[in-house]
């Protein structure tokens, strides 16, 4: 028994976030049925594989009378449907939320949007870098002195999207338990990126996140939180924070007893700290780097490509990644006790009608 067993999820098929936050109910037990528009959803759409792992997949054709009818009779039987158009297309297709509850009162009807079901950007168009700037989750990302730099689609479609999406669904379906009735789900990319940001809020009104872009404790701005190339071109992640990492760096550096080495927190000396710290970093490889500082507890790491995360030996002890279908990627997470997910299965296509016969 999974998590998330007996649980019937709709999913229109769409980009980045809404098959995320899909992925992640299915990980966890969910029946996910992806409906598919006749001809996919283009290059921009997300590639077959991993994002769509553990549905079935039909292709159903909302733009006509017979394939919205289609649609109502899994949504009839389903526990959640999950849309990512824009506001009001789904009611102008004639699967809006007053059709849906009218037709199953039950059912968590979820919206994964840019901008959310209303306010004044609501109908325009945006993509992940669109919202996170809004949100104010851009513009501390990046170098001192240079420009903002998005971190991939990271923020904004999955942690602030599709994991938003999860949540609010996980939400609906306990509240659902006590009242017996569903709810609309508005999950919007820029509420999700600037709740991510909510630490950096606290740290700037406590008067700790004082300085532009790239000067701060968290931001590359100190020394001895950032990454460093060494002598292969490889890079070490050095976190050292503390005062017993920080200490535990200066030994793996052999800087221990350099009378001349500024004070960890001594801002105005911060730029010949990371001097010193760059040219140190530089006399080794990173795997060299690596082993010298996996016993010291220094929080210092090897900077990882996608195909070397799989193969580190702790990824490898915990199963963090499988492979599914023959693609290597990562594992369902997290991990619960009594309900663990099962491996994921690849995507398969089915029909509606073989849908409706497994929902009795």
């Amino acid at each position: 028994m999974t998590a998330l067993a007996g649980i019937r999820v709709v999913e229109l098929s769409g980009l980045a976030p809404a098959p995320f936050g899909c992925m992640v109910l299915a990980d966890l037990g969910a029946d996910v049925v992806l409906v598919e528009r006749p001809g996919g959803n283009g290059p921009a759409g997300p590639p077959p594989g991993p994002m769509q792992r553990g549905r079935r997949t039909v292709t159903v054709d909302l733009k006509s009378e017979a394939g919205v009818a289609e649609l109502l009779s899994l949504i009839e039987k389903a526990d959640v449907l999950v849309e990512g158009f824009r506001p009001g297309v789904a009611e102008r297709l004639g699967f809006g939320p007053e059709v849906c509850e009218r037709l199953n009162p039950r059912l968590i009807y979820a919206r994964m949007t840019g901008w959310g079901q209303d306010g004044p950007l609501a109908p325009a168009a945006g993509h992940d870098i669109d919202y996170i700037a809004i949100a104010g989750a851009l513009d501390p990302l990046g170098r001192a002195g240079e420009k903002p730099h998005a971190p991939i689609n990271l923020l904004g479609d999955f942690a602030g999207g599709g994991m938003l999406l999860a949540v609010g669904v996980l939400a609906a379906l306990v509240e659902r338990g006590t009242s017996g009735r569903g709810q609309v789900v508005d999950a919007a990319m820029v509420d999700g990126s600037s709740l991510l940001m909510t630490f950096i809020h606290g740290m700037a009104a406590a008067g700790r996140w004082p300085a532009p872009r790239g000067r701060n404790l968290l931001d590359g701005g100190a020394p001895f939180y950032d990454t460093y190339r060494a002598a292969d071109g490889g890079y070490l992640a050095v976190g050292s924070l503390e005062p017993q990492f920080y200490a535990a760096l200066l030994k793996g550096l052999n800087l221990t007893d350099d009378p001349d080495l500024p004070g960890q927190f001594d801002f105005a000396a911060w730029p010949e700290l990371r001097r010193r710290f760059t040219e140190r970093f530089l006399e080794k490889t990173r795997d060299e780097w690596a082993a010298i500082f996996e016993p010291l507890d220094a929080c210092v790491s090897p900077v990882l490509s996608l195909a070397e995360a799989p193969l580190h030996p702790h990824n490898e002890a915990r199963k963090s990644f499988i492979e599914v279908d023959g693609i290597v990627q990562p594992a369902p997470a997290p991990r619960l006790q009594r309900t663990p997910a099962k491996p994921p299965a690849p995507p398969r296509t089915t029909s509606v009608p073989e849908v409706l016969a497994s929902w009795p």
